[in-house]
């Protein structure tokens, strides 16, 4: 595997409803768990150009929203910054409601690895868990 491969393999996000718990702040723009901290240290290191990982979400998918991920060149002026053990978040104004109490997790198995949001505010996502409504 190359990589160019890793990388977009890396790069990769699933949706999930969950039901609001008592653990998941509401008032947080994301929360970040260590696994999501230490991949985007891992990807950044790679781009020393960039100055963060940046969260936007698109119309895409069978259930009309999904979230895209890429590098962020830059802080735009409405983007949300989340800083978390030196990982810069931008979330683009357009995300912003969409990710209110959204957990960021990164996890591997034999067949993938991706960045999974564990969303609270999500009221139904497609099969293969790309896309979502809210």
């Amino acid at each position: 595997m190359t990589r160019v491969t890793q990388l977009l393999l890396a790069m990769s996000a699933t949706v999930r409803a969950v039901k609001r718990t008592k653990g998941l702040p509401t008032r947080a723009a994301l929360n970040i768990t260590p696994a999501a901290i230490q991949k985007v240290r891992e990807l950044l290191t790679s781009r020393p150009e960039s100055i963060g990982l940046k969260i936007t979400v698109k119309q895409k998918g069978c259930n009309g929203l999904s979230y895209n991920l890429d590098y962020a060149k830059e802080k735009e002026t409405l983007d949300e910054e989340v800083l978390m053990d030196g990982v810069r978040i931008l979330i683009d104004k357009k995300a912003q409601l969409s990710l209110l109490g959204t957990e960021m997790d990164y996890q591997e198995s034999k067949l993938s690895s991706e960045f999974v949001f564990n969303n609270p505010n999500i009221k139904g996502t497609c099969g293969c868990g790309e896309s979502f409504n809210i």
